[in-house]
């Protein structure tokens, strides 16, 4: 068990986010978390990540309880998360940007980088070689030197991934990897969740394309107004009468096609 959420509640004022929100997520298991607009998903997201700290309850990560850890802390224990909307630096190259992603795990320190230190210039060199097996991993292999702002909307997507992959995660959360995509887009994101997969790295996903969802993962977990009201392999959520109630629509067309 590479993550457990035992009865995560959230608040906010007098507004409760997530209430005894409930699941827990199996090693190298690709696991979906759906639910309509505001059901609670990115606030989950950042409970799990440090953002925020549950108002009750408790986020187990490896067996440990990473309740009100410092966000860097969580991404060293091995948990790293992309955002709903792209954040990479819009300056820097794509080889830079992933260079970043994997700050928490370099050794050197601030003397030994001014100095310039054997062992300082073995870990660049290091860095840069993972950073650009990671841009061919992603589809970006030739985009190593091109400013990730020039990137299209599709290339910047994988970017970010390769970033968070960069921090060598056990842990892997995407927050709508497939927002603005288009079919080939999506496809092509498709094959690089299950090559991350293949690499024995755990996948947490939030996603309103239901037909990729569907298709993805091993199980879902269902939100609707902060509350779990699903749970279950995507055969069971798409049968499930709640589910198709509260977030997928009563419509008798297929919405899995």
């Amino acid at each position: 068990m590479v993550l457990q959420v035992k009865k995560a509640c959230k608040n906010f004022g007098g507004l409760s986010a997530l209430s005894d929100v409930s699941f827990s997520i199996n090693q190298g298991e690709i696991f979906g978390l759906i639910g309509p607009n505001g059901a609670g998903k990115t606030t989950m997201f950042n409970l799990i990540t440090s953002m925020f700290t549950p108002t009750s309850g408790e986020i187990i990560f490896n067996e440990d309880n990473i309740n009100g850890l410092k966000p860097h802390l969580i991404t060293k224990k091995g948990i790293c998360r992309t955002f709903q909307n792209i954040r990479l630096f819009p300056q820097m190259t794509a080889e830079e940007n992933v260079m970043v992603g994997e700050h928490c795990r370099s050794k050197s320190g601030v003397i030994s980088s001014v100095f310039r230190t054997k062992s300082q210039r073995k870990e660049e060199d290091r860095i840069h070689s993972k950073a650009n097996e990671l841009l061919e991993f992603v589809g970006l292999g030739g985009y190593a030197e091109v400013v990730s702002d020039s990137l299209a909307y599709g290339q910047q997507r994988r970017l970010e991934i390769a970033r968070a992959l960069a921090s060598s995660p056990q842990l892997l959360l995407l927050d709508e990897p497939a927002a603005g995509m288009n079919e080939t887009e999506t496809s092509e994101l498709f094959h690089l969740i299950k090559k991350i997969q293949e690499q024995g790295i755990t996948v947490l996903l939030i996603e309103h394309d239901m037909p990729l969802v569907m298709r993805l993962c091993d199980r879902i977990a269902v939100l609707n107004f902060g509350k779990k009201i699903a749970e279950g392999t995507p055969a069971e959520i798409q049968n499930n009468p709640d589910v198709i109630e509260a977030y997928l629509g009563s419509e008798e067309e297929d919405l899995y096609a």
